[in-house]
């Protein structure tokens, strides 16, 4: 049987029996999208664009990908709302979501996911190219049925392959450009894959005892922190190694080494902070994994970065 928190039951309960004014209800419709993913997903498809275009591409086809990226990785977020529903009532991180609030019901906001991306889809097909649009549904089909349906509940190993879903981004810039893929995007696509890991299981660490109590299986879940920080290590050397492919496979310009080599040094140096304070303690005061969490948000959107500036200098 699983623990419900009396407090998440307090906040349901009062959500079911407030009226809901329109602007709660446009808000809870975005909220389903996930707007803060979106954000990151943009920022590795944008600049990919850019690098693609070895200079500033067109903007009336950048102005459509990210539309069409946005509905498209909104769609996956609502159908993973609907799916996760049950558990998203018992975690701290996610009660406050609008399925569990009630404010949105699991038949309307399927409606809403299905409208997404049949729109992403289209726009990308009509106003991209057909490739971009094939790579995009294939992104959404991905996170959906395979890390949200198979892989969440079920291993250890879920976000390390279920993560795959958030690297096509990188590939959707390039072919938005170019119309076809190449080892370019291939190589960017790898950084997303090993960065992915890092970046969820410090948050993992975090809210450890949210997924305990749902019977999620994250890594932090069932092995102790030390483990997960040495596995942490391991995929971020791996990480920035393969950032620095980048260079003599693109041939760019200096700016984008010198940036990835500095950003990979400062990732590494939080990587192994954590690992050292793993080695002591378990206890969340002592690992402080939210510092390599939001210092991995500013590695990937500082890299992307540089991928987008190193083409307009040289």
């Amino acid at each position: 049987m699983t623990y419900v928190d009396p407090t998440s039951r307090e906040l349901l309960a009062d959500d079911a029996g407030t009226p809901k004014t329109f602007r709660d209800v446009v808000m809870a419709y975005v909220g389903l999208t996930k707007p803060r993913v979106i954000e990151l997903l943009l920022l590795t498809t944008v600049p990919v664009m850019f690098f693609a275009a070895r200079g500033v591409p067109e903007l009336g086809l950048v102005l459509a990908t990210v539309v069409g990226g946005t509905l498209s990785a909104g769609s996956a977020s609502v159908f993973n709302c609907v799916y996760d529903r049950d558990i998203d009532e018992q975690m701290r991180r996610t009660r406050r979501r609008a399925l569990p609030r009630h404010i949105v019901t699991p038949a309307a906001a399927l409606v809403f996911g299905t409208v997404l991306g049949v729109a992403s889809t289209v726009i990308l097909a009509v106003w991209v190219n057909t490739l971009s649009a094939v790579l995009s549904v294939s992104a959404n089909a991905f996170y959906v049925f395979v890390y949200t349906m198979l892989l969440k509940r079920r291993t250890t190993q879920n976000i390390v392959w279920g993560g795959i879903a958030g690297c096509f981004p990188a590939l959707i810039g390039w072919t938005a450009v170019t119309g076809e893929l190449s080892w370019v995007p291939i190589v960017l696509f790898l950084v997303v894959f090993f960065w992915t890991p890092p970046h969820t299981w410090a948050l993992a660490l975090r809210y450890r005892e949210d997924y305990a109590q749902v019977d999620v299986p994250m890594l932090p879940v069932v092995k102790p922190a030390r483990s997960v920080a040495f596995q942490i290590v391991v995929y971020s050397w791996v990480m920035v190694a393969t950032s620095l492919v980048l260079w003599p496979v693109a041939e760019t310009g200096v700016v984008y080494p010198v940036v990835a080599g500095v950003l990979g040094a400062i990732f590494l140096a939080q990587a192994h902070a954590l690992h050292r304070r793993a080695k002591d303690s378990n206890e969340l005061s002592v690992l402080q994994p939210m510092k390599l969490f939001h210092a991995s948000n500013l590695y990937l959107s500082l890299l992307f970065v540089a991928v987008a500036i190193d083409p307009l200098l040289f």
